[in-house]
């Protein structure tokens, strides 16, 4: 018979969380590190040391962040409920004693939550919340518990004298006691008798019933004077308000459970709130076609918002504040330049740099630039590169949201500066999309709806704050997906949908996944055990990971699908624009990239739509000219590619400027201008205006001056003159507009929440160490003396190892061994011995399921294991 088994067959409780561990299969083991991966960090060696573990303070609180509200709310039921409990118990204290059907089909959901993530343990005959989580949820002065419940009776008339017990054991009518325990007992008793309780509360002065309807729900905490009034004076002397300190009065938890029917909480929600859809009956739903339209629109306004951004940067960006990121005035700049709020100016220049198209260049001088990346980045199609953009915010953990605003130590944060990253983030741009993800297609959600489903799967612990990180998350989130396009009029779109990996919905489960409502079947054949029953449908298992696929692989393979959905969608680039005689063109779509780099140089951008405006100036001229085109090329630039005919003023401006450009030419001595024409030269002396610029004439052709040749070349570009930079060989500077790019860069990475989920290899891995670890430190041994405590290695002589070792591989029998290896780690194994030679020992090794060679002077003792 095993030591596990009681006599008749049955199993055995666990008298501790490691015995209950040890009890699970390796799927469970296996669903325990994935939902609370710091238990892995690093591999346990065995089952005791998971159960420590997972019973730390740091460990258990994270575990309880976690869980989504109802099962936050049995854990803090199990709390003040005995210790053990009972499941009829708990249910009392969820349901009350009315009862509670859908309390009572979630139930089993939650406490397969708790068991599954080792914070309850034993059978539904005796369930036990770990140590750590009954300290942490139980009420007490400090730390009041968020069912509003006080201590106990036992606990409040802890340091009572026992006179004054047994004066409130005779006033409530009961019999004298022989001590303070067995009175406490006897009160005790009373509050939790639902007929005498009511019997005594019914003698009761209203005033009195007042205060305790006041208290009931919590905080359970009054005050009184010295000499209360006569209605507090009854409740005090019947134990139903307890002192806990001069002038502080309480209400025990037991009398608090009667007022309130059994229920724990004011509130119990076992069913997540669902997500409605936006507008009134009959406006919720849209066309998926439209939403894809308008969310295609979108995507291609946040290209061209990024382009325009990037091209404002190509010759190098703002400087780099000395702690790092954009000061408040160059995000005002950038925001007028893109012509929106500085808000979403720092969306796109965070988006920018998630996905690494811009960056600080490192020089002496630090500037932001664009990076080597942006040119690949450009040459791609316009669904690709939308989908890099949508999966580096996606999984970015930088939030453009919290720009402008104060760290711990008051400082303001800037956009690409420190301080930005919030780890939570890519989980709850998740989780928002994934239930948009599950509403019927085309429609978009009311966002109230979408915070409360997010209060609810990641409740706050302690004080509710209504403007938590989660819910601003959960806000940025919808406004940022509309951004970039992937929603549309607040709908998830298809490639939105293709991008989170989330499957097409079902018009038969629509409601179903909206609603999100627990069907747990209660057949009379449906008897499983509370801990084996599925958890209901629409219900997310507290811990798990949001829908979406985790590896690079699958993330790939997810923004491809993403931009294939959007192709075609997304306008055709043209090869032509319309010229017309008001010096401008007209760009009616998006252009081919040779054409709109070039355009780009030569005409400056009037207005953007549906249609892009171009204006030709004698600027624009001359920074074309100045970029190495002469006036024949771009006649035959715009020749072939205008859909009318150049107009003459068109023409006429190209040559004019053509024909000035290079008359001048500025060099560096400190910085020169000579001409040919030194008549040239006597109209800039005579203009007032050149004064700054402090010339004086070398030659007839010749100025000098004493600003530098870039002060010097604006200067006079200013005055009207187009003169062109000159080299120190005498050859003519040319410009170009992406001269300016950092050295190569890699996108900032993630900063991640916590340990890193394990795949399943390295599931695997682990427990089957545990296993083997547990096997090795639980196994039977007949060793002589005093047995190691557990945990603790064996301790031989040399000589006594080396005879042990050797008469083992005599009779064939397994040795349990202690093992230092070269790095100093102690591990416990069990091995069969083959041979033994050389101050080696080669044995089969239980413990690693293969044949090992041992050092003998590494083990530091052998004991024998019992022959069962």
């Amino acid at each position: 018979m095993s030591s596990d088994e009681k006599p008749d067959g049955r199993t055995a409780a666990p008298r501790s969380l490691a015995e209950a561990l040890r009890a699970r299969d390796d799927a469970s083991l296996a669903a325990l590190l994935r939902a609370r991966p710091d238990l892995i960090t690093p591999v346990p060696t065995d089952l005791t040391q998971l159960a420590t573990r997972a019973g730390t303070r740091a460990s258990v609180v994270r575990a309880l962040e976690r869980l989504d509200r109802f099962a936050l709310q049995t854990a803090e039921a199990l709390a003040v409920a005995g210790d053990p409990a009972s499941y009829d118990e708990l249910l009392g204290l969820m349901a009350g004693d009315d009862g509670d059907a859908t309390v009572a089909a979630a139930l089993p959901r939650a406490v397969a939550t708790l068991r599954e993530q080792a914070l309850v343990w034993g059978g539904d005959d005796r369930l036990r919340l770990v140590r750590t989580a009954r300290e942490l949820l139980a009420p007490s002065p400090q730390h009041p518990s968020p069912t509003g419940l006080g201590p106990t009776v036992q606990e409040a008339t802890a340091g009572m004298s026992p006179g004054r017990i047994q004066e409130l054991v005779a006033a409530a009518g009961l019999p004298s006691t022989h001590d303070a325990v067995s009175a406490a007992a006897a009160l005790t008793a009373l509050f939790t008798d639902r007929e005498r309780m009511a019997k005594l509360l019914g003698q009761a002065p209203a005033e009195a019933r007042e205060v305790l309807s006041r208290l009931v729900w919590g905080p359970p905490y009054g005050q009184v004077t010295a000499d209360p009034a006569a209605h507090l004076r009854w409740l005090l002397d019947r134990g139903l308000l307890l002192p806990t300190a001069p002038g502080t009065v309480v209400l025990p938890r037991e009398v608090a459970l009667h007022l309130r029917g059994g229920r724990a909480h004011r509130e119990t929600e076992p069913v997540p709130p669902p997500v409605e859809p936006a507008g009134p009956t009959g406006t919720r739903q849209g066309s998926p076609q439209v939403v894809d339209a308008t969310a295609a629109g979108q995507a291609y306004t946040a290209l061209a918002t990024v382009e325009e951004l990037l091209k404002d940067w190509d010759e190098g960006g703002p400087a780099v504040l000395r702690a790092g990121g954009l000061s408040v005035r160059d995000l005002k700049r950038t925001a007028v330049a893109l012509d929106v709020s500085e808000p979403v100016a720092a969306f796109w220049v965070e988006l920018a740099y998630a996905a690494g198209l811009i960056a600080s260049d490192g020089e002496a001088d630090e500037r932001y630039a664009a990076t080597p990346a942006h040119d690949e980045w450009r040459e791609r199609p316009a669904a690709d590169r939308w989908a890099d953009l949508a999966g580096a915010w996606l999984a970015a953990t930088r939030t453009a949201g919290l720009v402008g605003g104060r760290d711990a130590k008051d400082r303001t944060l800037a956009a690409l500066g420190p301080g930005l990253d919030r780890s939570v983030a890519p989980e709850v741009r998740r989780r928002v999309l994934a239930l948009l993800a599950a509403l019927p297609a085309g429609t978009s959600p009311d966002p109230e709806s979408v915070l409360a489903r997010l209060r609810w799967e990641r409740p706050l612990r302690g004080p509710q704050q209504e403007d938590d990180l989660r819910s601003r998350l959960a806000r940025w989130t919808l406004q940022e997906a509309e951004l970039l396009g992937v929603t549309g009029r607040g709908a998830l779109s298809s490639h939105g949908r293709a991008l989170l990996g989330a499957p097409e919905p079902h018009a038969a489960d629509d409601a179903a996944r909206t609603q999100g409502s627990p069907d747990v079947p209660d057949t009379p054949g449906d008897k499983l055990p509370v801990h084996h029953r599925a958890a209901p449908a629409g219900v997310p298992a507290a811990g798990t990971v949001p829908p979406g696929p985790a590896d690079p692989q699958a993330r790939a393979a997810a923004r491809a699908a993403a931009a294939r959905l959007l192709a075609p969608l997304l306008p055709e680039p043209l090869d032509h624009v319309l010229l017309q005689a008001d010096l401008t063109a007209v760009a009616p779509g998006p252009l081919q990239r040779p054409l709109a780099d070039v355009l780009d140089v030569l005409a400056d951008v009037e207005s953007k739509g549906g249609a892009t405006v171009y204006r030709f100036t004698p600027a624009s001229v001359r920074r074309a000219l100045d970029a190495g085109r002469s006036a024949s090329d771009l006649h035959a630039f715009l020749a072939a590619h205008s859909r009318t005919p150049v107009p003459q003023p068109l023409a006429y401006l190209i040559d004019d400027v053509a024909r000035r450009h290079g008359h001048l030419r500025v060099g560096a001595a400190s910085a020169y201008v000579r001409c040919d024409d030194d008549a040239v030269l006597n109209e800039i002396l005579a203009d007032k205006r050149s004064a700054a610029l402090r010339l004086r004439r070398l030659a007839p052709t010749v100025l000098a001056a004493q600003a530098d040749p870039a002060a010097l070349l604006e200067g006079l570009r200013a005055l009207g003159y187009a003169p062109a930079a000159e080299s120190a060989e005498g050859d003519v500077v040319i410009t170009r507009a992406d001269a300016r790019r950092t050295p190569p860069r890699t996108p900032p990475e993630p900063v991640p929440e916590g340990p890193p989920v394990p795949d399943a290899t390295l599931l695997a891995a682990a427990v089957r160490a545990i296993r083997a670890g547990d096997l090795a430190s639980t196994a039977p041994r007949k060793a002589p003396g005093t047995p190691p405590a557990p945990g603790e290695l064996p301790r031989t002589s040399p000589a006594e190892t080396l005879a042990t070792v050797q008469a083992a591989v005599l009779t064939g029998e397994a040795l349990w061994i202690g093992y230092v290896n070269a790095d100093g780690a102690a591990s416990q194994r069990v091995i069969a011995p083959v041979r033994v030679e050389g101050g080696f020992v080669t044995a089969y090794d239980h413990t690693a399921d293969e044949v090992r060679t041992y050092p003998l002077h590494r083990i530091t003792g052998v004991a024998e294991l019992a022959d069962d």
